[in-house]
Parts: C-alpha cells; sequence; structure tokens
C-alpha cells in the first residue's frame, strides 16, 4: 500500500494522455455524431512527425530546442491526415446512414496503420524516441519524469486554451451552434462544413500533443500504437459523456486511474490474484467501460458538463 501514492500519480499521467486524445473523438461526435475510430491512427501519426522533425535536425541538437519544431511537425501532420480523412473519406458519406461512415473509419484506421508500417523507414518495429534530459524528480513518495512533466502542463495549458476557444470565440461559439443543430446553424450563415473541419483538425492537433508525450514517456513510437491507445481514449470519452470536451478529459482521468489501480492492486483480492499486473490493464479498461454504460449510460460526468462540441 506505500506505493499508492506513485500508482495514483502514474493513473493521472497515463489518464491525461487518454483525455487529451478523447477530446478528438467527442469534439467530432459532438458535431456530426461520427465515431472517428480512425482517430487513433491520427495520434500514432503525429508521433511519427515529430520523430521525422527531430532525425532531420542536425546531430547534437539539444532536445529543448528541437521539442517546438517536433510539436509543430507533429500537428502537422496530425491534422493533416485528420482533415483530409475528413474531405476525402467522411464528407461524401454526410447524410448516409450511420453505418457507412463507422465502417469507413474503420478502413481506414487500418489503412493508415498499413501504410505507416510499408513506407516509414524501419516502422516494422518500434522506433526509439528521444528521451528529455533532466530528472527524475522526486515529490515526496512521487517520482516522476522530464517528459511526465511536459505530458502535464501540456494537459492543463491545452484545455485552459480549448475552454477559452469554444466560449471565448464566434467560431467556437459556432461549434456549439452546429453541434445542437446543423440545420438552423446553416440557415443562420454559419459554414457549417468549415466548422466540422475545424473540429477535426483541434482534435487533431490534441492527439498530436498527446503522441509527442507518449514518445517522450515510452521512449518510443509504434505504427500499432494507435489502435489499444485510441480505444481507450474513446472509452474515456464515453466514460465522460461523448460530446462534452470537460467530460473527455476527466474520464480519461478516471481511467488512467482505474487502470492503474487495478493493475496494481486486484492482484491482491481473494479470488483475482491471475487477474493484476499490467498485462490485464486493457481487460479492466473495458470492464470499467461495460459497468459504467450498464449503470449510467450516459456517462460519469454528463450533468458536471455544459459546453458540447
Amino acid at each position: 500500500m506505500h506505493e499508492l501514492p506513485q500508482t495514483l500519480a502514474n493513473g493521472l499521467l497515463l489518464g491525461s494522455m487518454y483525455g487529451l486524445i478523447a477530446i478528438g473523438y467527442t469534439m467530432v461526435y459532438g458535431i456530426v455524431q461520427l465515431i472517428n475510430f480512425a482517430h487513433g491512427e491520427v495520434f500514432m501519426t503525429g508521433g511519427f512527425g515529430a520523430l521525422t522533425a527531430f532525425l532531420m535536425l542536425p546531430s547534437g541538437v539539444s532536445l529543448w530546442l528541437a521539442l517546438p519544431v517536433m510539436l509543430l511537425a507533429a500537428v502537422l501532420v496530425s491534422t493533416s491526415v485528420a482533415v483530409l480523412a475528413e474531405r476525402l473519406a467522411y464528407r461524401p458519406l454526410r447524410g448516409s446512414s450511420r453505418l457507412a461512415p463507422l465502417i469507413t473509419a474503420i478502413g481506414l484506421s487500418i489503412a493508415i496503420q498499413q501504410m505507416v508500417w510499408a513506407w516509414y523507414p524501419d516502422a516494422k518495429q518500434a522506433r526509439t524516441f528521444p528521451h528529455l534530459p533532466g530528472g527524475p524528480y522526486a515529490l515526496g513518495p512521487v517520482t516522476i519524469q522530464t517528459g511526465d512533466v511536459f505530458l502535464v502542463v501540456a494537459a492543463v495549458l491545452s484545455m485552459l486554451a480549448l475552454m477559452w476557444f469554444v466560449r471565448g470565440t464566434r467560431t467556437g461559439r459556432a461549434m456549439q451552434a452546429t453541434a445542437q443543430d446543423p440545420d438552423t446553424s446553416r440557415l443562420m450563415g454559419i459554414n457549417t462544413d468549415r466548422i466540422i473541419v475545424t473540429a477535426f483538425a483541434i482534435g487533431a492537433a490534441f492527439a498530436a500533443l498527446a503522441a509527442v508525450a507518449h514518445g517522450l514517456r515510452y521512449g518510443q513510437v509504434d505504427f500499432r500504437m494507435g489502435f489499444i491507445t485510441g480505444l481507450k481514449a474513446f472509452t474515456a470519452a464515453v466514460l465522460g459523456g461523448i460530446g462534452s470536451i470537460q467530460g473527455a478529459m476527466l474520464g480519461g482521468l478516471a481511467l488512467g486511474l482505474a487502470e492503474a489501480l487495478a493493475s496494481g492492486y486486484v492482484k491482491y483480492l481473494p479470488g483475482l490474484e491471475l487477474f493484476g499486473g499490467g498485462a490485464w490493464a486493457n481487460v479492466w479498461a473495458f470492464v470499467l467501460l461495460i459497468v459504467v454504460l450498464l449503470i449510467r449510460p450516459q456517462g460519469l460526468f454528463s450533468k458536471l458538463t455544459a459546453d458540447r462540441a
């Protein structure tokens, strides 16, 4: 039990990353009612974009100096992939049954994975991602790495920026109006096509931040990393109440904590000794989702959140 503070810290860090990715799921669903299963691969391409930028810089350059360039490259790659997906794959299907874009999203997810696997140099295995220098830092009983600090700062600042954007800008208010009634919004002069593309782009930018944080935390990027991580981020969005921005981040934190606690402590419960440890982390994450959907289908935090993307 003396490891509980470290376990909670690990859960919050993991949940922050899930929350950043879940923003993309919830914004797109809030506006066009589409579960974009390719969003996990948008996250993955951001990691490879950041790695490419780092490899193109002169050898020996400080990672602190390279980090802004890597972030910019990650955002550019992820937003480009997301915008192209919306323009070429999803927009032609707008107005069709919900099944068609859902299947398209799954197919697009597999296609992006295979393209990175086939065309990115040496991507058939995990590629090493640079570590930020410095650390680890001891905060009482908790130890964190420099990459963890980046993740926390990125999550807090980006959430504050997004809340300001949605509440305080003309485009943000147009997004809320489009989410509530797209037909009336169009009649009121809102360019709903532009609003939908903006939602895809913002979600992709958040996924790119998460991808850089993932690389700094785990020291590698992999063409498969978007699949399970994306599913968990979708789970986080559903837990928080899909369509709600704050709920996505809160759902991510709840999922991260649940996963960390289950991995660390389930094995001590009588009769569950074989179901603890990291190998069962994914299972417990989806068990939590099933339980929440049975008890509270609208999500854990749906009453606490008012802004819908």
